[in-house]
């Protein structure tokens, strides 16, 4: 099962830096959750623990776009009523 996560685009540069060592390294196509889970694994979750709460941080901006979101879904469905009797 796959799962969207939000990182910052400096997080997503040294993520992608990390896979492409390990493509390199060990000769196989490597994504991005192998490289996480290689982070994971190697020494822990104590050697950068800068690294997981930059990926973990809420995106700049997210509780407007979530009240954003949560007005226009009470719009649509004001427009569904009116539209269709609900």
């Amino acid at each position: 099962m796959s799962e969207t996560i939000k990182i910052s685009k400096e997080s997503k540069e040294e993520l992608l830096r990390i896979a492409a060592e390990l493509q390199a390294r060990e000769g196989r196509k490597v994504d991005l959750d192998d490289a996480i889970r290689y982070l994971l694994s190697k020494g822990g979750r104590a050697k950068r623990p800068e690294l997981l709460d930059a990926a973990c941080k809420k995106a700049e901006g997210f509780e407007r776009a979530y009240k954003e979101m949560i007005s226009e879904r009470r719009r649509d469905e004001e427009r569904t009523r009116r539209k269709y009797g609900f």
